[in-house]
């Protein structure tokens, strides 16, 4: 098990989120067909979702 230093020797929740994102996206490079997985596979993978901006700045008129 991962452990925080200084912690009560219990595993490290972040990290032990990180080794499965980590596995997640082996699995997808391992099957995928294309010698590298795009950004936006990558991204289907980890789970990221994009938010769209608010306000004047994400406005394409301005």
């Amino acid at each position: 098990m991962v452990s925080r230093r200084g912690s009560s020797g219990g595993p490290d929740p972040v990290a032990l989120i990180e080794i499965d994102l980590y596995g997640e996206l082996m699995i997808a490079a391992s099957s995928a067909v294309e010698e590298r997985l795009s950004f936006d596979r990558i991204d289907e993978v980890l789970r990221v979702v994009r938010r769209r901006p608010s306000g004047p700045e994400g406005d394409a008129d301005g």
